[in-house]
């Protein structure tokens, strides 16, 4: 073995351990989560729905008022306002927020601050993996899992550094990129190799990067898309008179209003779909180099521009009055699946000329 070959050996075997060692602050950060969920406060929107409902809790019938009404008593049930108001900017993100609760904001901190360490590590386990294989870390699924949890995180911590109040994503976010790490060391590891020869062009850091980028940002917006749906199926609930479980009144009441999830979203969705209108054109002028031809219909490439359309459905829905809310995030959670097949339904079930699982 000569010396180049041992040492890329051995970089691999840091970035191996590298990824393990961010599993398990990872974990630690999952368990902070927790303590913040257990132990934070409720948010703003949540204590008014749960004052006004109180008597509906202790009795099982809704809070009623009395009104005469030329002699005759009314009986009227209060209207619960959850929903954040248009334009407001007081609805705390989640358990511990803007120093609601001191404990549970205590955990909150050391939760942001081992996702903080534990995407260091991860990074650091990235670019190990980048110097093993001298290229860029995105040949196979294995290196794409890696790469695209780290951006996701990095979308998270970016998003807190600028002052967005998004700390409730913080357990579903860990939580799945726990998930993602596993199946990535478990199932689709590769041991480090150089690239098939379509893949030898400066494209692939362009193409590829900005795929992992918008991957990574929509993943963020189906989180929020998926929170959105339960917590206005609570709210819903509420608003008719219900009675909320427990594991609702736990849970759904530490995130923000429905509508500010749905905002978040949209934004977040509407803001990478250009992003990903020039990864598919800048597949399709790698493609012609590589091999000829700009468009094949090979399946990652119908699959890509399906991805495209669902989300410009969504977009175009969400914007349009009859089709917001509850529509329009069916239609985001249809076009998030679709991109989760485009990467590894395609990958993995599907031959092409973008075959490179490596599994």
């Amino acid at each position: 073995m000569t010396l180049a070959a041992a040492t890329n050996e051995h970089l691999a075997s840091i970035s191996n351990t590298l990824i393990y060692s961010s599993m398990a602050v990872y974990t630690l950060a999952f368990f902070a989560y927790i303590a913040e969920w257990l132990f934070g406060s409720r948010s703003k929107v949540a204590r008014t729905a749960a004052a006004l409902t109180a008597d509906a809790r202790q009795t099982g019938a809704p809070a009623v008022t009395v009104r005469g009404a030329g002699g005759t008593a009314v009986l009227e049930r209060p209207q619960v306002v959850v929903r954040s108001a248009s334009g407001a900017r007081d609805v705390p993100d989640g358990p511990g927020a803007h120093g609601g609760d001191e404990q549970g904001d205590l955990y909150g901190r050391i939760a942001v601050s081992l996702t903080a360490l534990a995407f260091v590590v991860e990074l650091c386990g990235v670019v190990a993996r980048a110097a093993s294989v001298q290229r860029a870390p995105w040949g196979n699924m294995y290196e794409f899992n890696i790469t695209f949890s780290t951006v996701a995180v990095a979308v998270y911590l970016g998003l807190l550094a600028l002052r967005k109040n998004v700390r409730w994503l913080g357990l579903f976010l860990i939580t799945t990129v726990l998930l993602d790490l596993g199946l990535a060391v478990t199932v689709l590891y590769t041991a480090s190799d150089q690239l098939v020869p379509a893949l030898h062009s400066y494209w692939l850091y362009i193409h590829v990067s900005t795929a992992i980028f918008c991957g990574a940002v929509f993943y963020v917006g189906a989180v929020a898309t998926i929170l959105y749906l339960f917590k206005d199926a609570y709210e819903n609930k509420l608003q008719t008179g219900g009675k909320p479980g427990a594991f609702a009144r736990s849970v759904l009441e530490r995130l923000p209003a429905s509508a500010s999830l749905d905002k978040f979203a949209y934004r977040v969705n509407a803001a990478v779909f250009p992003l990903w209108t020039f990864t598919i054109i800048a597949g399709a002028i790698w493609a012609g180099d590589a091999w000829g031809r700009y468009w094949n219909w090979d399946p990652k490439e119908t699959w890509s521009f399906i991805t495209w359309v669902a989300y410009a459905c969504y977009l175009h829905a969400r914007a349009t009055a009859g089709w917001k809310g509850r529509k329009a995030a069916y239609l985001a959670m249809i076009a998030f699946g679709c991109w989760l097949f485009n990467y590894y339904g395609v990958n993995i079930f599907v031959t092409g000329k973008h075959s490179y699982a490596g599994v």
